[in-house]
């Protein structure tokens, strides 16, 4: 017990520290739902590899992933398809432009988006995903979610999808251009609705912990002990979430924090220290390149604190 008694205080802490930052930050007014929530929402949850849970903060408010979902999209896609064949749609080098860029998508020979953490490179993962109609395809996301969570209760939060539906114009400029250039097979706009919907995964800082905690001990369920991931997959997803998963301010983070995370334009940030826990964070008020405000301190006093920094 004494352990968790200083996880407590530690998350409690590192909640503290971040409270001040989140007035420098802003939610994601581009997605009107989005735009709706409270700014000064946060919330920190660890989940250790034995399962049990330490959390401050608002920790059981539901949020979308958004990019967040990058991660788990990928692994399915590699699940229903393997390695070889998701990676002739997407590369796996950062490129130091926004998430939601496109500049580079019509200047390469091969035309493939550089990583699967851009969103290009994440729509052309979701047009991997298999089943008979969209809302097959919509089903086995969300039975995937719910398991690497843990949380049976995580599911697709319809008015953020309707939300980001109605605005995502860069997002189908994006998958007609990769359609033209041969990297979308079949009909753009049902591949897109899907992208949406697992953008639209809604889950608690606890849930993105568990998660964390399933890549943080290489695929395996800290509580049933089941293999989820297969090894070379987990290796291959943190690989991605240290070089591209903190959008355009990945490096700095690799070096000043030193975890794989992913974060998510809805405040969230997934983290994965390897052999150690599973980190989620939460805070909706963001910076100019797309991650928590406050969700950044928290994860970099912990690293420091905790000694989780992986180099």
């Amino acid at each position: 017990m004494e352990q968790i008694k200083d996880q407590q205080t530690m998350l409690q802490e590192a909640l503290n520290f971040g409270k001040p930052y989140v007035r420098y930050g802003k939610p994601a007014g581009y997605i009107p739902e989005l735009a709706k929530i409270d700014p000064n929402r946060l919330g920190v949850a660890l989940c250790n590899l034995d399962g049990t849970m330490v959390t401050a903060g608002e920790v059981d408010t539901y949020f979308t992933m958004q990019s967040i979902s990058k991660v788990m999209s990928l692994i399915l896609a590699i699940a229903q398809n393997g390695y070889e064949y998701v990676f002739t749609k997407v590369g796996m080098e950062p490129t130091g432009d926004a998430f939601n860029s496109m500049v580079r998508l019509d200047q390469l020979t091969d035309n493939k988006p550089f990583n699967p953490m851009i969103n290009a490179g994440a729509i052309a993962v979701a047009s991997c995903i298999r089943g008979a109609n969209l809302a097959e395809r919509q089903q086995a996301c969300v039975e995937f979610a719910r398991t690497l969570t843990g949380n049976p209760e995580v599911d697709i939060d319809f008015s953020v999808f309707a939300s980001e539906k109605a605005t995502g114009y860069r997002n189908r400029a994006m998958i007609n251009l990769m359609k033209s250039n041969g990297i979308i097979d079949g009909e753009p706009e049902e591949h897109l609705d899907l992208y949406f919907s697992i953008c639209s995964i809604s889950c608690t800082c606890k849930d993105l912990a568990y998660f964390g905690a399933v890549l943080a001990n290489n695929g395996v369920d800290p509580r049933s002990g089941k293999e989820l991931i297969p090894l070379r997959v987990v290796k291959l997803a943190r690989s991605l979430m240290v070089t591209c998963g903190m959008y355009d301010y990945s490096g700095e983070f690799a070096a000043t924090v030193g975890m794989p995370s992913k974060s998510g334009v809805g405040g969230g940030i997934l983290s994965a220290p390897i052999g150690k826990c599973g980190i989620g964070v939460y805070g909706p008020a963001l910076d100019v390149k797309g991650n928590s405000v406050g969700g950044l301190k928290i994860l970099e006093y912990l690293a420091n604190e905790m000694q989780l920094h992986m180099f």
